[in-house]
């Protein structure tokens, strides 16, 4: 078995590593944007440095998948408004299709020679101890990587990388929700190469800790937590999600013990015709909210939808309809928050539980409530020596539910405020449609991406 995992990380190692010419190329194309960056600051009477950080200073990226990050250094007595200012104004000057992000203070990401590139403010410290903002660690987990990652461990890193690239688990943005490159370096470093780490992870549990120290560190409610070596307070994986946690392990496990190409290079999804998805769902009744798609960075954008989709679940389940399942699709112009209740309507009928007949005075509050009240259709009454009470319920369909009380949700700035203007309840004979039909065959498919 051990033979077979070699030669498997053999044959991906080849596809992945970056060969001398491309090496060459990425080392030109960042020489001259550290030249131009350098023309652009003797602009502003502020001593700013320049750092390179990430995975190509690292050595750890991967072929047809190289970004550069750049940081600019300010003196920490500048004030935070005149960091953002002049980042800013040189990060716009510099890249193309460019836009604006935010971390904890706003950047510019684009491209310079039609390589990703994001020029980043921060302020230059020594430790994370004097640190002003969050990115001011950054160049600090460089600097950490290059000492304490060895030579023959990069390799191992960009096979981490490119295995949860195949499984949909690489990324801490929020679309997906995964693990960033900087702890798969210290995930390597921590357990020494890749197999090692697979077959750890296999036997991981909920809020598993990893740490490289025996000091005292901060308690935190996460699938994963592991210690940033720079500062103990900080907890890497903090952007793992439980899903994107427990993919990782089960695909660890069935790696080991049927190793496979497919797990870092997964064939193509081919999406299923529309009568296959139709028959797939069968008697299962969808309902979605569709909504436009609105203009904004996908960090702002998915933290959103997640916030939406669970507060219409609970708006549901408030008013007794069970949510089986719920999920979300993006297409170019439109966002799908999708669920799947146990049925659309139940009954108009409810018994309403009062307290127990001994605690007079709410049995007093609770006659008096229901006694005259147009929903009751009968009195209260005991049993088992407490009230109940027979109601009609405020909502039997679940399309009226949503379509009457989705503006009285807080759906996240942006989204709140489109829901306001227009949104549209739907149901399958509108889902089972082309632009959706990756997101079905992904959804209805039982195979896992390494199956495909």
């Amino acid at each position: 078995m051990i033979k077979k995992l070699e030669s498997i990380e053999q044959q991906v190692l080849k596809k992945i590593s970056p060969t001398e010419q491309e090496r060459k190329r990425i080392k030109k194309i960042v020489s001259e944007l550290i030249k131009e960056i350098e023309q652009e600051i003797k602009k502003f009477d502020i001593k700013l440095s320049i750092e390179l950080v990430g995975s190509i200073v690292k050595d750890t990226y991967l072929k047809n998948n190289m970004d550069i990050d750049l940081f600019i250094l300010f003196p920490v007595n500048v004030s935070r408004k005149k960091l953002q200012q002049t980042g800013l104004s040189i990060g716009r000057a510099i890249l193309e299709n460019q836009e604006e992000c935010f971390a904890e203070h706003p950047y510019v990401r684009g491209t310079f020679q039609a390589i990703k590139t994001e020029i980043v403010p921060c302020y230059c410290i020594a430790s994370a101890e004097q640190k002003i903002s969050a990115v001011d660690r950054t160049p600090l987990h460089t600097k950490y990587i290059k000492k304490h990652l060895l030579q023959t461990q990069k390799k191992e890193v960009m096979l981490l990388k490119q295995f949860l690239r195949g499984i949909g688990c690489y990324g801490a943005e929020a679309e997906v929700e995964g693990f960033s490159g900087y702890l798969c370096e210290i995930l390597i470093i921590k357990y020494g190469s890749f197999q090692k780490l697979i077959v750890n992870a296999q036997n991981w549990k909920y809020g598993h800790k990893i740490k490289f120290t025996d000091e005292k560190t901060p308690d935190f409610d996460t699938p994963l937590v592991f210690i940033d070596p720079v500062d103990s307070q900080r907890n890497v994986s903090s952007a793992v999600s439980e899903k994107k946690f427990n993919f990782f392990i089960k695909a660890c496990i069935e790696y080991v013990s049927k190793p496979s190409l497919t797990f870092f290079f997964p064939r193509e999804i081919k999406p299923w015709p529309l009568k296959k998805i139709y028959n797939k769902i069968g008697k299962k009744q969808f309902i979605a909210v569709k909504i436009k798609k609105p203009s904004i960075i996908s960090e702002n954008l998915y933290p959103q939808i997640r916030k939406s989709v669970r507060s219409i679940t609970e708006l549901c389940e408030r008013y007794d309809f069970k949510i089986l399942d719920y999920n979300f699709f993006i297409d170019k112009q439109d966002i799908y928050m999708i669920l799947l209740p146990k049925k659309h309507k139940i009954s108009q009928k409810k018994i309403h539980m009062g307290p127990p007949i001994k605690m007079k005075k709410n049995v007093k509050e609770f006659v008096n409530r229901w006694n005259n009240n147009r929903r009751t259709l009968n009195q209260p009454y005991e049993k088992n020596g407490r009230l109940y009470v027979e109601i009609k319920r405020e909502y039997w369909d679940i399309e009226k539910l949503i379509e009457e009380q989705i503006n009285n949700l807080s759906l996240g700035k942006h989204l709140d405020k489109i829901v306001k203007d227009n949104f549209d309840v739907i149901r399958n004979d509108e889902l089972i449609i082309e632009p959706l039909r990756i997101f079905w065959t992904e959804y209805l498919d039982e195979k896992m991406p390494w199956e495909r």
